[in-house]
């Protein structure tokens, strides 16, 4: 009766995951690559029963993006392959012992539980002190002059702060998923909050607005922010001095912990041995953790894998490098709160020279500001030219057709291959299309040369795909948008 019972489950997730199958190769006809890869590679199909498809989601959070941006195309989906009598459910991974699933596509779920099992304790402990004791006694690294001892210097800085923060598609997960710790730290399933990209990426900027947040929410709850190098020679210096019980005790005693680049404890293995107490100590109490790295969990080569698998206790978020659109709005800004503004040409100069970093856009800005303070004049194209001398290397440019096929790529986020292959797919076809009529306006080639470029199309195809974007352009103004938006950036390479 067990094997029979089993049996029967098996075949009810076997089409869960054949159903899902089907749904993902429509879905990723519709949505972009890292959306896909994003929001609809880590749900799992758990169920298939009565025409209803339940799908396990990572976390509340991860369930309510998904109604708020994908219902439509998920409903529609749904319909398209179980029919119109089609359901969908969600099972929501949280972080309290049980889980739960919601009745319908459109009503908003309550959830009170989860599958994850709850950290485990004590074998897996190292040696090391878990019960605080007085505050009064134990020594404060962070003591602000003239107060007592057990207040906290949160070691923040004031201006790094959600208001500030430019959201765009490279950091919204990182940022709204802030948000939410801020609002509920402790009590959400981001717990830790791990934080990782590239160098000048703005991942500091996110964990230290989170605690001002926090601050400001929760006046009563003990802040701090240290970076993983301070912390490894906090450790260093107390192990010195016999007093590594107090640095442990004092650690415990946050509410919210901020640690910056913790890539830093790799080569720190005493250091982690320490951490790990204080983690467990921290997220079994319901304290928030908040994490940043250079480089993915996953990939922190020398860091134990018991700290490892706590990382993935939480949301592991990254962030890339700004498009173009984003650092403008950086620029911008970071500008305006100067009390100066620029012209656009020059905020799309600078934006499009400095591609993979923000605190180099930030480093211009601050030049800029240098320059039209200091020397009296206005920012001009010229001034701007100068200034961008200094700060980066400017390579000479030579606009050539695969040049424009990369930026159009990057634009729409498709790969070079796909503009190449004969497709009725809208997306590449259009893609191809405004390619082959930027080719033509900004270099030199011949109309034979630039079809030989997308896979060996004739010149009549590159002509009618000039004349299908101009009439397009004429008719259709968001079309035109997207043209000129791409013409721009065509043309700040060309400079």
């Amino acid at each position: 009766m067990i094997e029979k019972q089993q049996s029967h489950i098996n075949s009810h997730v076997e089409e869960a995951v054949a159903s899902w199958h089907k749904c993902l190769s429509i879905i990723q006809d519709n949505v972009n690559e890292r959306a896909f890869h994003t929001w609809f590679d880590p749900i799992k199909a758990v169920a298939l029963e009565n025409n209803i498809l339940t799908l396990q989601v990572p976390s509340q959070f991860f369930y309510e993006w998904l109604e708020e941006h994908y219902v439509d195309l998920l409903g529609k989906t749904i319909k398209r392959v179980l029919g119109n009598n089609g359901g969908l459910e969600y099972r929501v991974v949280m972080v309290d012992g049980n889980s739960s699933r919601n009745g319908g596509m459109n009503s908003v779920m309550n959830m009170p539980g989860s599958t994850q099992q709850k950290p485990p304790v004590g074998s897996n402990m190292v040696d090391l002190p878990l019960h605080i004791k007085d505050p009064m006694n134990i020594k404060n690294p962070y003591s602000i002059p003239g107060l007592k001892r057990t207040v906290i210097d949160p070691q923040l800085n004031p201006n790094l702060t959600f208001d500030n923060l430019v959201e765009g598609d490279c950091n919204r997960v990182a940022r709204l998923a802030g948000i939410n710790v801020a609002q509920k730290p402790g009590a959400t399933s981001f717990n830790p909050l791990v934080i990782f990209g590239g160098t000048g990426l703005g991942k500091t900027h996110i964990a230290q607005a989170i605690g001002n947040e926090v601050r400001r929410l929760h006046s009563n709850k003990a802040v701090l922010y240290v970076s993983a190098e301070k912390f490894i020679n906090q450790f260093i210096d107390h192990s010195k001095s016999g007093e590594v019980n107090d640095f442990i005790h004092f650690y415990q005693l946050i509410d919210v912990l901020i640690i910056d680049d913790i890539h830093i404890f790799t080569s720190a293995p005493k250091s982690q041995e320490v951490f790990f107490a204080i983690f467990n100590h921290l997220h079994q109490g319901g304290k928030q953790i908040i994490l940043t790295s250079d480089t993915a969990p996953k990939d922190l080569e020398g860091m134990q894998e018991r700290l490892l698998s706590r990382f993935r206790w939480g949301l592991n978020a990254d962030i890339q490098a700004p498009d173009f659109e984003t650092r403008q709005e950086i620029l911008k800004l970071k500008m305006k709160q100067d009390g100066m503004e620029l012209t656009d040409d020059v905020v799309k100069y600078i934006a499009y020279n400095i591609q993979n970093n923000v605190r180099d856009l930030i480093g211009a800005s601050i030049s800029l500001f240098a320059q039209a303070t200091l020397n009296k004049k206005e920012i001009d194209l010229d001034v701007a030219k100068r200034v961008m001398k200094n700060l980066v290397k400017m390579n000479t440019r030579e606009l050539t057709i695969e040049s424009i096929q990369k930026m159009v790529c990057d634009h729409y986020n498709i790969t070079y291959d796909k503009l190449l292959i004969k497709t009725r797919k809208r997306e590449i076809v259009q893609a191809r299309q405004i390619t082959m009529y930027l080719a033509k306006k900004f270099t030199k080639s011949s109309l034979k040369n630039i079809g030989e470029h997308f896979g060996g199309f004739d010149h009549t195809t590159v002509i009618h795909s000039c004349q299908t974007v101009e009439d397009l352009m004429d008719t259709d103004n968001e079309y035109k948008e997207k043209v000129d938006e791409l013409q721009q950036k065509v043309h700040m390479a060309s400079i």
